[in-house]
């Protein structure tokens, strides 16, 4: 398996957080498929295009406050070129490509970790305007000494975030994924572990037309808060909806 960035095995990955967002290429019909409709084939594949770009921009936001390094973690196989056309040369490509998405997760984990990093965020690719101030809080619950995990949960009982040290394979086995369950059984496995946890403040992810209709909500208001956070502007996201007519910013 070839993968795209091996500068940063050994002492350059050191006291850097990897950040690796969990991406399929934009395929028509075979990502944002629970979009469809409202959207089209052709417009959900736009918008999840727009998602990547704007959570790795967000990835380098917060790479002006802590040492992290941005990945995208991709499938299907053989898709490395759609990711080289449309992300920043920086960008480090891993092909995660496996039976069972609890084995994707891990494989990320692992391989980055084993790279020299110090510690590894995967993130998922629905949640364009999570607060830059997550990412660094995750990072810098990381860099603290003693093992841990970091989680930002999803308003639909999943997660947005999960970040380690040490690649805890109990984490990723016997989980519902892609249900309601999954955040909850995390928490289980992390406890049979002993494995301290630091929870995140929940954000949502774009995965419905009730959350699509909140993702163009938030982007009529940028600077709109929820919690103590201030969102993330996602430009990129902004610019896909206006291309869809019946979900363009601003439209009732």
């Amino acid at each position: 398996m070839m993968q795209r960035d091996m500068r940063a095995a050994g002492g350059a990955a050191r006291g850097l957080c990897a950040m690796a967002v969990m991406g399929k290429a934009s395929i028509p019909g075979r990502v944002k498929t629970r979009l469809v409709p409202p959207l089209s084939p052709d417009e959900a594949a736009l918008l999840n295009t727009a998602f990547l770009q704007d959570i790795i921009a967000n990835i380098g936001l917060a790479a002006r406050e802590v040492a992290v390094r941005p990945y995208v973690a991709y499938g299907p196989v053989g898709s490395e070129a759609f990711f080289r056309e449309h992300l920043p040369a920086e960008v480090g490509l891993l092909e995660s490509c496996m039976p069972g998405f609890g084995n994707c997760l891990f494989l990320v984990i692992e391989t980055l970790l084993s790279r020299g990093f110090d510690s590894v965020c995967v993130i998922n690719s629905d949640s364009p305007t999570l607060p830059t101030g997550q990412l660094i809080a995750a990072a810098r619950h990381l860099a603290q000494d003693g093992d841990r995990a970091v989680l930002g949960p999803s308003l639909d009982g999943g997660y947005y975030l999960l970040g380690l040290k040490i690649p805890h394979r109990r984490l990723f086995e016997d989980i519902a994924w892609s249900t309601a369950d999954v955040l909850d059984q995390t928490r289980q496995r992390a406890a049979e572990l002993s494995l301290p946890l630091v929870m995140l403040e929940p954000w949502y992810d774009v995965d419905d037309f009730a959350t699509l209709r909140q993702l163009r909500d938030d982007l009529s208001a940028p600077r709109r808060t929820r919690s103590s956070a201030e969102i993330y502007a996602a430009p990129h996201a902004r610019a896909a909806l206006a291309a869809c007519p019946t979900l363009a910013v601003g439209a009732p």
